[in-house]
């Protein structure tokens, strides 16, 4: 139901019927094109990354080319693309001022992936099993409403600053909304004419033509759609200059013209800094906050899977764990996995983690060899292909089927959707889940129990009978303890603990504290299957 609300398989997609690939080169005909998109994404994020943190550069592709050369093929998913999160800016920002230099930085994000490792080994990605559905899908919504948002400025031409910033506040003084008020007065002719080309030709690509014309389908349209957008600003370039795109809202990678310059984008650790207590300190914040956005992202990528294969959480905590200290070694940012390229490349009809491979693949060779052409791409163009991505997450029937189920699935989903557009990602998902198990402790206060009234069959007229749940947790213990008190005297009680597999110590507890005080109020109890809490574990 989640995959098709939230995006329908597109042309190159295979059915969600069908069988999976059986492996990673069976389906190279959509990892391929899926591949290539998700280069065409994640390239200029990695680039706006590395520089919203503070970092060189390079050290963005580095951690990209990390993230689909080592991490893919480690990880248990098929279709998640890790790489550098906008997410852990701010933490990298913060931390090179602690630490004083970008290579102690390095030595922090190893010693990270050295934690995440531990924690993969140590078995604790059981966490992810409790993230409720209802605020994956909240978080699905709520990126694809970033994206849209914070995409307009670039599909514009009105901002320079090309990174998926999460969050609200941007670093630059700006939030979301003022930045595109700021944006619609600052408008630059030749980029929004690209901007309005490149999303009608994606639109059209994908509803009209790829539809009627079959070998259409195996050409992405995001490569359509940058290869146009070249085209289109030389032709400003020549015919009309004053549309000719500024270079500020190209695509900027740093020119390789020889091995050495090669070599030399790679920074070593600051092998000094390992004795200093503070790396280890700022490594277990990367750590914690890395895994927990690597963790929420493969659950909605499994959400969004059309053959709906799950992701082994232990061993995605290990190959980030791997991926980062590998990256740090090498000079690349922290990586996680990451949504937004995670969503492109199942759009894009990504099927195997070959996708993700060959954008890594990419990401190395156009830092070798095509850093000059690249260039030449407008961001508006990327923009475009952005804003497809966002709405095919956030689009409304989405939000339709949510309200249909009901109040306990749809509050947490909005909940969660304006916390994450109003703060950040992990802190609009700690709203999410407060609500989601606001509504878990509802529901296990309702349920722990059904209730019979004196009279009901088969035991006399006046007896009430309760009969316990086949799970009966300490979250039931207020709903247990508030009936029995409310019990009427002289009254005859059974509680029927057959049908339970388990009950919890505090709710035992809350019953020996009612069998002795029942006699005070002329209650005549009777327990069946319910031992008693002095004979535990007898």
């Amino acid at each position: 139901m989640v995959s098709s609300t939230i995006s329908p398989a597109p042309p190159t997609a295979a059915s969600p019927m069908a069988s999976p690939p059986r492996s990673p080169f069976s389906s190279i005909s959509s990892d391929a094109p899926a591949g290539l998109v998700v280069f065409l994404v994640a390239l200029p994020l990695c680039l706006g990354i590395a520089l919203a943190s503070g970092a060189p550069l390079l050290s963005g592709i580095i951690a990209g080319m990390v993230g689909g050369l080592v991490v893919a093929w480690i990880s248990g998913s098929q279709l998640s693309v890790s790489g550098p999160a906008a997410g852990l800016t701010a933490i990298i920002v913060t931390a090179i001022q602690t630490l004083g230099s970008f290579e102690a930085l390095l030595a922090s994000v190893v010693v990270a992936g050295c934690i995440q490792i531990l924690l993969g080994v140590l078995r604790a990605g059981f966490i992810a099993l409790y993230f409720p559905s209802s605020v994956i899908r909240g978080m699905l919504a709520a990126i694809g409403l970033i994206l849209i948002l914070k995409q307009i400025p670039h599909f514009l031409g009105a901002d320079a600053d090309y990174f998926e910033d999460m969050m609200f506040l941007q670093f630059d003084g700006q939030n979301t909304f003022s930045a595109i008020q700021h944006a619609l007065q600052a408008i630059s002719p030749g980029s929004a004419l690209i901007g309005v080309i490149s999303l009608s030709l994606l639109l059209l690509w994908d509803n009209v033509l790829a539809k009627k014309v079959k070998a259409l389908r195996l050409v992405p349209a995001a490569l359509v759609v940058v290869v146009l957008s070249i085209g289109l600003n030389a032709l400003f370039d020549s015919a009309a200059p004053t549309l000719r795109i500024r270079p500020e809202h190209l695509v900027q990678l740093p020119i390789i013209n020889s091995f050495t310059d090669f070599l030399a984008t790679f920074t070593m650790p600051d092998w000094s800094a390992f004795s200093r207590p503070v790396v280890y300190q700022v490594a277990f914040t990367i750590a914690i906050v890395a895994s927990l956005e690597s963790l929420l992202s493969v659950e909605a990528v499994d959400k969004l899977d059309p053959h709906k294969r799950v992701t082994p959480p232990n061993r995605e905590l290990i190959a980030q764990g791997i991926g980062n200290t590998v990256s740090g070694l090498l000079g690349g940012l922290p990586l996680t996995a990451v949504i937004v390229r995670s969503s492109a490349n199942i759009n894009a009809g990504g099927q195997t983690r070959m996708s993700s491979f060959l954008h890594g693949l990419l990401l190395l060779v156009s830092l070798l060899f095509l850093g000059s052409v690249l260039n030449y791409i407008p961001l508006a163009a990327l923009a475009a292909v952005l804003l497809v991505v966002g709405f095919r997450l956030t689009r409304p029937a989405l939000y339709r089927a949510q309200f249909k189920l009901g109040w306990q699935q749809f509050l947490p989903f909005v909940v969660t959707v304006l916390a994450i557009l109003f703060t950040d990602l992990l802190k609009g998902v700690t709203v999410g889940l407060v609500v989601g198990i606001f509504f878990v402790l509802k529901a296990n206060y309702e349920q722990a129990f059904f209730l019979r009234g004196a009279g009901a069959a088969p035991h006399a007229a006046d007896t009430i009978y309760l009969k316990l749940a086949e799970q009966v947790s300490f979250l039931n213990k207020a709903s247990i303890v508030k009936v029995l008190m409310e019990l009427p005297e002289n009254s005859h009680v059974v509680i029927d603990g057959s049908s339970s597999a388990s009950i919890d110590y505090d709710v035992l507890e809350a019953i020996e504290n009612f069998r002795t005080s029942a006699p005070d109020r002329g209650i005549r109890l009777e327990l069946i299957a319910v031992p008693q809490v002095g004979v535990m574990g007898h």
